[in-house]
C-alpha cells in the first residue's frame, strides 16, 4: 500500500443473535428496520442463531434460515418467519416449507436442507459463540464489544446501538 492508497473502510458490525420462535424477536424486528434504514451498507447487520430449548421448532427455523440465505432471502425469510411465531408453534416445519414458496425461494431445498441438515454447523457455532460471549436469550446484540440484553426489555437498545455505530462510523 502507498502513501496515497485509502485506507480500507471497516463498517461496524451488529450481531443479533435471535431466535425465530421467539416473540421478543419478533418485536425487535421494527428495531431492526428502523437500524438498517438509517444506515443501510454503513452497519453490517449480521443474524446470529440462538435456538432456544423452549422453543420445539426454533431450531429448525435457525436452518431453514440458512437456507433461504443461500438462495438470497435472508432477511425476507426471517421477518416472515417472526411475523408467525405462533403459527410457527402449531405448524413447525410445514410453515418453514410453506413461507420459503410465498417468498419465491425453492421449498423443496428448504424441505430437503432441513432433512440432510446442511446448516446444522452453522447453527450450532453460532449457539456456542453467543453462549461462550454470554448470551442467555434472545434477541441480545453485540456491537464493538458491547452485549445488548433484549430478552429482558428492548427500551433504548436501539438508541444505545445507535450511539456505538455513530461513535465507530464518525472515528
Amino acid at each position: 500500500m502507498s502513501d496515497t492508497d485509502p485506507l480500507p473502510t471497516v463498517r461496524p458490525v451488529l450481531d443479533v443473535w435471535c431466535e425465530l420462535q421467539c416473540p421478543d424477536c419478533h418485536q425487535a424486528l421494527d428495531d431492526l428496520r428502523a437500524l438498517r434504514a438509517r444506515y443501510g451498507d454503513r452497519l453490517e447487520i449480521r443474524l446470529r442463531h440462538f435456538p432456544l430449548e423452549k422453543h420445539k421448532h426454533a431450531y429448525a427455523a435457525a436452518q431453514a434460515a440458512e437456507e433461504a440465505a443461500e438462495q438470497g432471502q435472508a432477511w425476507p425469510y426471517v421477518e416472515a418467519v417472526l411475523a408467525r411465531t405462533g403459527e410457527l408453534a402449531e405448524r413447525g416445519e410445514k410453515l418453514l416449507v410453506e413461507v420459503a414458496g410465498e417468498l419465491g425461494l425453492d421449498a423443496e431445498e428448504v424441505d430437503t436442507a432441513l432433512i440432510d441438515g446442511r446448516h446444522m454447523l452453522i447453527v450450532d457455532a453460532d449457539q456456542a459463540e453467543g453462549k461462550a460471549m454470554g448470551v442467555t436469550g434472545t434477541p441480545t446484540y453485540v456491537i464493538d464489544g458491547v452485549r445488548l440484553d433484549g430478552g429482558k426489555s428492548q427500551e433504548g437498545l436501539r438508541e444505545r446501538v445507535e450511539e456505538i455505530a455513530d461513535r465507530l462510523l464518525a472515528g
